[in-house]
């Protein structure tokens, strides 16, 4: 074959063999199809109807620094520089997670809750936005306010809500010394706060441990729930009247996320495993 103009067909083998032995098959078909997905908007059913398609050299030439890349285990993410999150296109950067499956079912958990009337919400720890802008996106004439700790991912949030069409209001604060964000009061406070314990860092896909920001994914063995104190605290003063604390949580924890909700003198709480069978979410009533 003539390699100077390859086909899409070929194209797929060359993904398949460079990421052989490297990722599970089950990815690298992922990997494919997101690739595919970028470079010509191509769609599973376009990969083999077109699979004969003639490829420009500058196509293949992208796919060879994108497979070049995978091989060092970026995530394609970071690689192509967005990911999808509840239907939306988000531009993800190293200053943000990459925003995860499992947080979908947490803000879908959300918006069912809201029964789609207007509604203040809080998300803390924001990232790149992708809680807020789903909520802000699906609840309409909603009141959503995202807080940071990092300009780096509030610039990126920022850039995404603009994207997505969505109003809100972005705060860089310190969620253990807040100054703005407690003088409101919330309908539902949400968040995904960093919540891998130090000693689980041996379990990490080394994709996750070497690029994205450890400091939205650690904490201390001696403090595994540091995060979720400073929350709740922050929610039993900021909480409307029957207001919501939602939460995703780390599946080993989930009993002691719990019995601090319970201290905090929540009520109605509700822990719910993700498609995977993790007790991965928690709810709780003011």
């Amino acid at each position: 074959m003539n390699t100077e103009h390859p086909d899409v067909e070929y194209a797929i083998r060359f993904i398949q063999n460079e990421l052989a032995g490297l990722y599970p098959a089950r990815e690298v078909r992922g990997f494919t199809e997101i690739i595919f997905g970028h470079l010509l908007n191509y769609s599973k059913t376009d990969l083999l109807i077109h699979n004969d398609t003639k490829l420009s050299n500058s196509a293949f030439l992208q796919i060879e620094k994108i497979v070049g890349q995978l091989r060092k285990h970026k995530p394609i993410q970071y690689i192509l520089g967005e990911a999808w999150f509840y239907g939306l296109r988000l531009e993800v950067t190293p200053d943000v997670l990459i925003p995860r499956q499992e947080t979908e079912e947490l803000v879908k958990w959300v918006i069912e809750e809201a029964g789609g009337r207007p509604v203040t919400v809080l998300d803390i720890g924001t990232g790149s936005g992708c809680i807020a802008i789903a909520l802000a996106f699906n609840l309409l004439f909603s009141d959503v306010t995202a807080v940071d700790i990092s300009a780096g991912a509030l610039a990126v949030a920022i850039r995404n809500a603009k994207s997505a069409g969505t109003d809100i209001r972005f705060i860089k604060e310190d969620i253990f010394i807040p100054a703005i964000v407690n003088s409101n009061k919330y309908d539902i406070i949400v968040s995904n706060p960093p919540y891998v314990t130090e000693s689980e860092k041996m379990l990490i896909d080394k994709n996750v441990l070497h690029y994205e920001p450890v400091e939205a994914l650690f904490v201390p063995d001696s403090r595994p729930l540091v995060y979720y104190e400073a929350i709740a605290e922050l929610a039993g003063k900021c909480l409307a009247e029957n207001g919501r604390l939602y939460l995703e949580i780390n599946e080993g924890k989930y009993t002691e996320v719990e019995e601090l909700l319970r201290r905090h003198m929540f009520r109605e709480i509700e822990i719910r495993k993700d498609i995977n069978g993790k007790y991965r979410m928690a709810r709780a009533i003011a």
